[in-house]
């Protein structure tokens, strides 16, 4: 048996149940289960595999980790990480995992807000990638983090505390949106539930079956996150202050009415990289 055949056998596993990925996610398994990196593998493939007591270990444990990736478990949750912004994020079933179209957020916020020193909500924070990438990347001196979820809340600590390090600290807080928090701020990001409901059961079963339904269920229309934030975020900016939303592709126009209703100027939606609209920016806070 040599590495290039275990990793036919592990795509031809995953292709039978329905892996769009198959060779690239049987292929990362591999170098997980034998801890190689790509260029060990390319070099080694070809060669018989040593029928050492740890060669056979990492056989099985890849084996099983096929078994589990087979059965639709997202490959992040195997693998126990997921990257994010060049940082790396634990995740497991308690958190939507990081998706790129959230890095569009996050670089926003860090290509427009240069002052470190503006207070910055993050709420549906989930892993914490968005909070943890500004608090990070960006330097941000004064960050809050809310999930309603504890479990949530104990692997964005536990992401913060690797990434962040003992002398810099953001504040994880349990609660409903705003219910759990005081005083204001100058930037408020959200990534917040926003499928609709009936939408939810076509998803991928990766997503249907194994993310966090809480993190996911926007309720009939998924607007409601919206509805709540746009009536209640106004009262918590600074003046001057400023939300960062993550929408659905087909929601810029609805996110962008309800936060006009609100009150809330110099309205704009962002596309992603594919082009699709991304992200609602809006400026409000000039009359607390």
């Amino acid at each position: 048996m040599t590495l290039h055949q275990l990793l036919g056998e592990g795509a031809s596993s995953l292709e039978k149940a329905g892996d769009l990925e198959a060779e690239l996610d049987a292929r990362r398994l591999l170098l997980e289960a034998f801890h190689l990196d790509t260029v060990h593998f390319l070099m080694n493939r070809m060669q018989p595999l040593s029928r050492t007591r740890d060669v056979e270990a990492a056989t099985d444990r890849y084996r099983e980790m096929i078994k589990k990736r087979s059965r639709r478990i997202p490959l992040q949750h195997i693998l126990g990480s997921q990257d994010f912004m060049g940082l790396t994020f634990k995740v497991n079933e308690h958190v939507l995992i990081p998706r790129q179209d959230t890095e569009t957020l996050t670089e926003l916020v860090l290509q427009e807000q240069k002052d470190r020193k503006k207070k910055v909500l993050d709420l549906c924070t989930g892993s914490g990638c968005i909070a943890i990438s500004l608090g990070v990347l960006g330097g941000y001196e004064d960050v809050t983090a809310v999930d309603l979820s504890a479990e949530a809340l104990k692997v964005a600590r536990e992401n913060g505390e690797r990434l962040l390090g003992r002398d810099r600290t953001i504040r994880f807080l349990q609660g409903d949106l705003f219910d759990c928090v005081e005083g204001r701020f100058d930037i408020i990001t959200a990534n917040p539930p926003y499928i609709a409901t009936q939408v939810i059961r076509g998803l991928a079963p990766e997503v249907r079956d194994y993310e966090p339904r809480m993190a996911l269920d926007g309720d009939e229309d998924g607007l409601s996150f919206y509805r709540r934030i746009a009536a209640q975020a106004w009262g918590r900016l600074n003046p001057g202050g400023c939300v960062y939303l993550e929408i659905g592709h087909d929601q810029g126009r609805a996110v962008r009415d309800l936060l006009e209703a609100a009150g809330f100027e110099n309205i704009r939606i962002v596309k992603d990289t594919p082009g699709l609209d991304r992200v609602v920016y809006a400026e409000g806070g000039r009359n607390v």
